[in-house]
């Protein structure tokens, strides 16, 4: 993806001396601005076989909070998993997201408040900078895909249902991350009435999603962290997020085969891949033993498949 410089970046600051702690750079300005969600950052992440554990400890109990959750204008955050069993439902192949087709077991998100993403995302880069220089990083995880995204859209099931500013609070039983490429020739005004305004309100109703949001990508800046991957940039691509009323498995056939069967049938598109996720429980280390499918903790039916 292409990156942008930082147009309030400068070096004119003086020094300070070694252990002064140097003031905060990013000032807030209070006002009374609605809460609509405006930007997001989407981060898949894999641990290293053997320090899965250590990975999810570090990451919910000092990561999720000193490297995200502090920052000015961020609202929301929350943190999910793919088990092996999820992972065998990846659709139709993640390999051009995920790389192999067990990578990417952690997933984040988290909310930007509109009109201030680009003062969060200078905050969220020299904060990463500082937590590396500090020591509170953890080497043993790679970026599978870690990227930003411009909130564009949203259709709830309901006329009233969900918004997109509540949905990482709602406490949804599952999580669908789809990659939709747009034919070529299709304009994107367009693609968007017709999976808003048509596609969708077909498809919703008496199904378990309950909200899906759509998000387009947005460039890192072009000194963030250097074990983030960058990506080209494709305009055609956009991330659709499923929230859903249950386990994915569940409404698998129902709500994503019929999906992709609808969008590859209008000639409007094609699923990437759709990567199924469930919320995972702070404070525990639930799933860590049901990350890929030669673990104890996961399924028998996992287990066979790979084998």
């Amino acid at each position: 993806m292409t990156e942008t410089k930082d147009p309030g970046a400068t070096s004119d600051a003086p020094a300070k001396p070694a252990g002064e702690r140097p003031p905060r750079q990013h000032p807030i300005v209070a006002g009374a601005e609605p809460i609509k969600l405006g930007s997001m950052l989407v981060t898949l992440v894999e641990p290293r076989r053997g320090h899965e554990v250590a990975y999810n400890r570090w990451y919910e109990r000092d990561h999720f909070y000193a490297g995200c959750m502090i920052g000015p204008y961020q609202f929301a955050g929350k943190r999910f998993v793919a088990t092996a069993e999820l992972k065998a439902l990846r659709d139709p192949d993640s390999s051009s997201i995920t790389g192999e087709p067990d990578r990417g077991s952690f997933l984040s998100v988290y909310w930007v408040l509109d009109g201030y993403h680009d003062t969060w995302n200078r905050w969220a880069v020299d904060q990463v900078k500082a937590l590396h220089k500090a020591g509170r990083m953890f080497n043993e995880r790679d970026h599978v895909h870690t990227l930003l995204y411009r909130y564009v859209w949203e259709r709830a099931r309901e006329a009233d249902g969900l918004p997109a500013e509540l949905a990482l609070d709602h406490p949804s039983a599952g999580l669908v991350a789809v990659f939709t490429d747009r034919a070529e020739g299709v304009d994107a005004a367009d693609y968007e009435r017709w999976i808003r305004d048509e596609h969708l309100p077909a498809l919703l109703p008496g199904t378990a999603a309950r909200l899906v949001i759509g998000a387009d990508p947005l460039p890192l800046l072009i000194d963030a962290p250097g074990d983030v991957p960058r990506s080209e940039s494709d305009d055609r691509r956009q991330l659709t997020l499923w929230f859903l009323d249950t386990a994915p498995q569940e409404a698998w056939d129902a709500v994503i085969t019929a999906h992709r069967q609808a969008v590859e049938s209008s000639g409007k598109g094609r699923i990437v891949a759709a990567l199924p996720f469930i919320p995972t429980i702070p404070g525990t280390d639930t799933y860590t033993d049901m990350l890929w499918a030669d673990q104890a903790g996961a399924s028998p039916s996992t287990q066979r498949r790979s084998s």
